[in-house]
């Protein structure tokens, strides 16, 4: 048997330059959705913005929370009642659907939910 010396190919690796990317600066809303996993529909936002509706992170973290409590309990639609709006929130979407001043609210009848969550 013959024992042969073989060279090693050397494989170079080619760097290209990186192109540094612009610095976005994005909302808190934004983090939290992805974070979290709760979702804001684009309407949501909308409507919150137009009815000045604010919601601290506090209040988004409370939600979350109860709605995966609804969630383990059955609940696919839930109306969430906060202090100063009520929301429309797809729980088997993770999703806030839309969103309304405790004003508009009291004269509304409210229609496939299966839950309600009061904060």
């Amino acid at each position: 048997m013959h024992k042969y010396i073989h060279p090693i190919q050397q494989h170079y690796v080619h760097h290209s330059a990186t192109k540094k990317q612009p610095i976005v600066k994005t909302s808190f809303q934004s983090i939290f959705e992805h974070v979290s996993g709760l979702k804001v529909s684009k309407h949501a936002k909308h409507r919150m913005q137009e009815r000045n509706i604010h919601i601290t992170d506090q209040t988004w973290r409370k939600i979350e929370t109860k709605l995966d409590e609804a969630k383990n309990k059955g609940v696919t639609e839930a109306l969430v009642v906060l202090n100063d709006a009520a929301l429309i929130v797809s729980a088997k979407n993770n999703t806030v659907v839309t969103a309304l001043h405790k004003t508009e609210a009291n004269d509304r009848i409210f229609t496939n939910i299966n839950g309600t969550i009061l904060i």
